[in-house]
């Protein structure tokens, strides 16, 4: 049963914790985590490798659940769901934006960003429409036919977050989005981010970088699976 968020948060975290087991030994890697995120909202998590910002990703992003506490999505219970639906949710309601770009390389620019339409059922046509407004609003109407190998890295994080966009979802999760690319262009794709917040989209980006959590409106740090 889903439930209504608290004011407008789309994103409700409370007493999350996440252990992994290995051999004899429990690595407590995130302790007692509580996360409001709403609507509209631009957040980094910060902290350095080790500290379970990967593992706090993968969690929001539905990619993994905890063993303790509740975590709310958009009004969904993801402590709640099996493994049908949370691939629903994460096909819905997140997009995905990543280091290295994950695009799939023998497609163009064009069926690269209309797969997540495609995934929920559409027909190509359908998918192709769907996509053109998202595709003119990132820059890339001229590269519509164009492999990923053709493409800059710039680019092809470009065709990445159109891609992320096109299935209109809750919320943006970026993992180290400039981590592969050079400074000028990771800027470029920054200030893009803070484009689409202004349009009204909700970002969770992770990163080690305190430059790059800067250009998010509120920097939560975590150190040793803790937030503060």
């Amino acid at each position: 049963m889903e439930q209504t968020q608290a004011q407008d948060s789309i994103i409700r975290m409370q007493g999350i914790h996440k252990y992994y087991r290995m051999g004899e030994e429990t690595l407590h890697v995130l302790k007692d985590v509580n996360l409001t995120v709403d609507r509209g909202d631009f957040v980094a998590i910060l902290g350095p490798s080790g500290s379970g910002k990967s593992t706090l990703m993968n969690i929001i992003g539905c990619m993994d659940i905890p063993e303790d506490g509740e975590y709310y999505l958009d009004g969904v219970p993801i402590h709640h769901c099996d493994d049908a639906r949370l691939t629903d949710i994460r096909n819905h309601k997140i997009g995905f934006i990543f280091q290295k770009y994950q695009l799939i390389p023998k497609y163009s620019v064009l069926q690269n960003i209309a797969m997540p339409i495609l995934i929920r059922g559409e027909t190509r046509r359908e998918a192709e429409a769907q996509c053109m407004e998202t595709i003119r609003l990132l820059g890339l109407s001229e590269r519509l036919s164009h492999k990923p190998s053709e493409l800059s890295g710039g680019q092809q994080q470009r065709v990445a977050i159109a891609r992320a966009l096109v299935g209109h979802p809750s919320i943006l999760l970026a993992d180290e989005p400039t981590g592969a690319l050079d400074s000028a262009t990771g800027r470029e794709v920054l200030q893009l981010f803070v484009e689409l917040n202004r349009m009204g989209n909700t970002i969770i980006m992770i990163t080690h970088d305190e430059k790059v959590a800067a250009y998010a409106r509120r920097t939560l740090h975590i150190v040793d699976g803790q937030i503060s």
